[in-house]
């Protein structure tokens, strides 16, 4: 039987730093490593397993010293290979442990996909809830950087189409720590993309223990002109643009979903009501995006209270770029929600 932490208030994480009075400063990478420390103390089932994570001290040094106290029978170095490492953190799971898998990026896991969307999320269904799956999988989604198209996929609007598991992508170093522990303890496979370009990222984590309930998004600004909505890295976009936007009298709800399965639409749904206005701000490609499900939920659901139409703030609808101006081009960035928000008025 697994008891939950506390759950803590959401800290104010537009403030300035510093912020609550006994927080801790720490990079987004130590926070993720924090929240596998914690709960690899409490509960001796789980490891983590992926490609460097132990010898190496993880590629991106987010398992760093992890080795040093829990050994190698719990951080594991796997081989280059995705469906292998991927197919036996799914049979451990199915057989009592509580598997970590760390995938260098999200983009190699299209390797795996028949191991992680065919089985993992279909084994409690399947079994007629005999056994379940509780896994984790994380690691880095989407443009890291000049990586090139095959190197930077962003798998939320493709592996978010499968029902039975779970997706966290947290915004920030508070939401990263608490969203992963509240994963690992979770009966249900869970996704958990996080991106290489914040990890070096610095925020307020508080030092007793907490976690964040799935399908819970954080009000990060409020307003009554529109609803800007994301989720992960363009979230500090959104948060950008409205601070532009309310020099210019406009000023815009933001909310960071922290995680689209479950989505809290219910949230989405009241903002909307207010300002009658939408802008949905998604790393992925347009077509069958997260953020077309988005604006689909909200137009069954809260036409009536929409002054214009729904609008989406994509990539575009091309592969990514290796060059580094055109890569920069194709995100989405403040310039195209300061835009598009522009548009709804």
């Amino acid at each position: 039987m697994i008891t939950y932490a506390p759950e803590l208030p959401d800290l104010d994480l537009t403030a300035e730093l510093p912020s609550r009075e006994g927080d801790r400063i720490i990079q987004f990478r130590e926070a993720l490593r924090e929240a596998m420390e914690e709960e690899m103390r409490r509960d001796k089932r789980i490891f983590l397993m992926g490609e460097e994570v132990a010898q190496y001290n993880g590629a991106y040094k987010i398992s760093q010293g992890m080795l040093e106290e829990f050994g190698e029978k719990r951080i594991i170095d796997s081989p280059i290979s995705e469906n292998g490492f991927a197919g036996l953190g799914i049979a451990a799971a199915m057989a009592g442990l509580r598997p970590i898998i760390e995938f260098m990026s999200w983009s190699f896991s299209l390797v795996a996909a028949d191991q992680i969307l065919n089985n993992a999320p279909k084994m409690l269904y399947m079994s007629g809830g005999q056994w379940g799956c509780p896994i984790v999988f994380r690691g880095n989604d989407g443009a890291g950087g000049q990586l090139g198209s095959t190197h930077s996929w962003c798998v939320e609007g493709l592996y978010a189409n499968v029902p039975g598991m779970k997706m966290a992508i947290p915004s920030n170093p508070y939401d990263a720590k608490g969203l992963l522990k509240t994963a690992i303890r979770d009966e249900d496979p869970v996704f958990f993309l996080e991106s290489e370009r914040m990890l070096g990222d610095k925020a307020h984590v508080p030092a007793e223990e907490y976690y964040i309930p799935f399908g819970k998004a954080h009000k990060m600004r409020e307003g009554d002109a529109c609803t800007v909505i994301s989720f992960g890295r363009p979230v500090h976009f959104c948060m950008d643009a409205a601070e532009r936007l309310a020099g210019e009298g406009i000023e815009c709800d933001v909310l960071d979903m922290r995680t689209i399965r479950p989505l809290d639409i219910d949230s989405v749904i009241e903002s909307v009501q207010r300002t009658g206005r939408l802008v949905v701000v998604d790393q992925s490609w347009p077509f069958a995006s997260v953020a077309s499900e988005v604006m689909a939920q909200i137009c069954e659901r809260a036409f009536d209270y929409l002054d214009y139409q729904p609008v989406r703030v994509n990539t575009e609808d091309v592969p990514t770029p290796y060059a580094k101006n055109l890569e920069a081009a194709y995100l989405p960035n403040a310039d195209k929600i300061v835009a598009a928000v522009k548009q709804t008025m």
